[in-house]
Formats: C-alpha cells, structure tokens, sequence
C-alpha cells in the first residue's frame, strides 16, 4: 500500500495514507512510503527545518526506511533544501533524484523511465516548460494511483511558462498528464487553488468551476489528493482548450 504525507512544509505520503500540510512559501513536501517494506521517498523538502524533524521522528520509530530524495525541478523552493537535509540526516550517500539542475542530484530519470519503491510502480514524465527539467512522477500500486506534478500542474491552473512557452504547457497538460488514468490523484506543488478557481471563474465558468471555488471557501485550504486527472480534464481551464 502507498502513503502521502505533507509537512509544515511537513512530508505527505501517497498510495498508502495522506496527511496534507502547507509549509513556507505555500510548499507541499510529500512523504512517499510503501507499507509492507516502509521504504520511503520524500519529495521536494525544501525547507529542512521543517521537513527534518518529521523524517528524524519516523526513522527514529522504524516506521520508515528513508531511500531518497525526489525533486520535481531545480527551483530553491523545491530542491534548495537537498544539501541540507542530508546534512541534518547524516545521510551524505542518499540518493537524489530529479532533474540535471537540481541540487546535488545524483540520478537524472529519462522521460518515461520507470523505477520500483517496494511495491510501488513509478514512471518519470518529463514535462518542460516551467523549467526545462520540470519531471511528474506517476506512482501506482494496488491501493491507487497518484501523480506529484510539481509546478506543472496545479488544482485549476498550472506553472508559469519561466523556461518554455505555451507550446509546451500543452504538450505536458493535455498529451502527457492527460494520458494517465482519469482516477490518478493529483498532488501539486503548492496551495493556489483559491486563486486558480478564481481565475477560472473569470474566463471559463462552468458547474465544475464553481464547485472547485465552492471547495476552497474558507481558510486553511489544502487540496493534495483531493481531485484527479479526469476532474483537472473539467476544471482546469488550461486542460480545456478546445471549449469555444
């Protein structure tokens, strides 16, 4: 079985139990963790302060036997945190896996490699644009299916085109991530989906739109797991291009 958990930052962990919490700079850092061997990824622990002592508590307990690191790209807000956290965990020889520009990467995935955490089936999706190095880790096991979309794809929206350009948004939206299962769970990189159901109410509305604004009413919004592929397909107005 998978789990997701979210730290302060705090580690989520996915096709086993999920635990979502917002840290610093609106980022999500997820605790992937197979059940059987507890073997684990942690994914895109920026902030080590935060991330460390949630990690140090779990490898203390034996409830999680830590293999690597996982970064959805080189942004600081993402992979800033590599060097430390290694440091914080005496770890020095972990594996860090992700793209070329990441900090202290030592594996750099090819688009559509796939790679096992103990049960846990894991495809690299490379989809640049947001940067060039941008990758999504589809993960899959008998429990479920989830993808970590980094600042590619999020809840109603995607990233800013910082090293591509439409062309690729598309390719990455609406041909790759699109591809996958309709039931895979959706976990993005940060918390803007109040803004992103805004927006969309603005430009596109529709009975999907308003129930993803009607979600994000009130405070202390956190959407990882919450919504799939097939539910971005209806609300996310950049996976509805062909809406006229």
């Amino acid at each position: 079985m998978m789990e997701t958990t979210s730290c302060p930052q705090t580690p989520q962990s996915v096709l086993t139990k999920s635990y979502p919490g917002v840290g610093s700079s609106n980022n999500y850092a997820y605790l992937v963790v197979d059940d059987a061997s507890k073997d684990a990824f942690i994914i895109d622990p920026a902030h080590p302060e935060e991330v460390a002592p949630v990690l140090k508590d779990a490898i203390s307990k034996g409830t999680i036997n830590l293999k690597g690191i996982i970064n959805t790209h080189h942004h600081w807000d993402h992979a800033g945190g590599n060097k430390k956290l290694l440091q914080e965990l005496e770890t020095p020889d972990l594996a860090i896996i992700g793209g070329k520009k990441c900090e202290a990467v030592t594996k750099i995935p090819q688009h559509e490699e796939s790679f096992k955490l103990g049960d846990i089936a894991i495809r690299s999706i490379h989809t640049p644009c947001h940067t060039q190095d941008s990758i999504c880790f589809f993960m899959e096991d008998k429990t479920g299916k989830a993808v970590f979309t980094g600042d590619t794809l999020f809840n109603g929206g995607c990233g800013r085109f910082f090293e591509g350009n439409a062309a690729e948004m598309h390719e990455a939206l609406n041909t790759r991530l699109a591809s996958l299962p309709d039931d895979t769970l959706v976990y993005s990189g940060h918390e803007y989906t109040k803004a992103n159901a805004k927006f969309a109410m603005s430009v596109l509305p529709s009975d999907a739109v308003k129930k993803l604004q009607a979600f994000t009413d009130g405070d202390d919004v956190t959407t990882p797991g919450k919504f799939t592929i097939a539910d971005e397909k209806k609300h996310n107005v950049f996976m509805r291009l062909d809406v006229r």
